[in-house]
């Protein structure tokens, strides 16, 4: 059977012990198999690459048809922003502690990616967020998420206070320690600990989850991802806005972030009978079948 994908770009976290040979004896498997491989430049160093191209990872959209990474949910987050713009799928090897999106075992590595090469993946298609940072109606920064857009109080130590609209309508004023916006894959990250709800990955909805508000009756709320959210910082001293907890950017008061869906979604392809409940069931600690 013909493979689907042909040029095969691997990635992994460096400094994570044991990831090296794992990468690569992927390489050598898919090479094996007639596969181009090339490996992100960050992954490996020119020694260890044992003759493959390396990369940047700039450039792995416009060389690659399939993206495999090895690490954690970190590595996956960072990659699925680089990669959205380009369409390009991503498959996760699960080399974490937690993995809520590297669902391959090391150990079936091997097994799962020659299946998903043939065509037997259950694909899931997911939504990035888009955010820009205006100031005195300029734009000053952006960035894509693919977890959350998190606003939070700096090192001061004090709440800060926030307007926000949805869709230019005022939604409702808030003082707290921050608020996070969340994709429904971030749904289970830093909006969990903070009490939001769980979004299954294919709805099209973006959640609100307060941190620490100070009055109770702020409460989580998800909208439609049509919505375009704006968030206008009225007083702080110290804020900042993050993007997958990976990038940020320093507020100052009367700031506005427009948060929207980003045009592309991010593909990526689970193993054949993947459930995503069995996962939330694994991953949470959920109980058993009674019965």
């Amino acid at each position: 059977m013909e493979r689907l994908f042909k040029h095969i770009c691997l990635v992994a976290r460096h400094s994570k012990p044991g990831i090296t040979p794992a990468l690569m004896q992927l390489a050598d498997h898919l090479a094996d198999g007639g596969a181009t491989v090339l490996i992100d430049k960050e992954s490996v160093t020119p020694a260890e690459a044992n003759g493959y191209p390396l990369i940047d990872r700039t450039d792995m959209g416009k060389l690659a048809d399939l993206c495999i990474v090895l690490g954690g949910d970190g590595t996956m987050l960072s990659i699925a922003r680089l990669l959205a713009p380009y369409r390009v799928p991503l498959v996760g090897i699960n080399q974490g502690r937690l993995g809520f999106m590297t669902d391959i075992p090391l150990h079936e590595m091997l097994d799962s990616v020659d299946a998903i090469l043939h065509g037997k993946f259950v694909p899931e298609d997911r939504i990035l967020l888009q955010a820009s940072v205006v100031r005195e109606d300029a734009e000053v920064a952006g960035a894509l998420a693919f977890n959350d857009v998190v606003f939070s109080r700096g090192a001061v130590g004090s709440m800060i206070e926030f307007e926000i609209f949805i869709d230019n309508q005022f939604v409702y004023s808030q003082r707290s320690d921050g608020l996070i916006v969340s994709t429904p894959t971030g749904s289970t990250a830093y909006a969990l600990a903070s009490g939001g709800p769980i979004l299954h990955p294919t709805l099209q909805a973006i959640a609100l989850v307060p941190i620490c508000p100070q009055s109770l009756s702020n409460r989580p709320i998800a909208v439609n991802d049509s919505c375009e959210v704006e968030f206008m910082l009225t007083r702080g001293l110290d804020a900042r806005v993050h993007f997958d907890g990976q990038l940020h950017c320093d507020l100052m008061e009367m700031d506005r972030v427009l948060i929207r869906r980003y045009r592309n979604p991010l593909r990526i392809l689970h193993p054949e009978g993947y459930n995503y409940y069995d996962m939330l069931r694994h991953k949470l600690h959920w109980g058993e079948r009674l019965i």
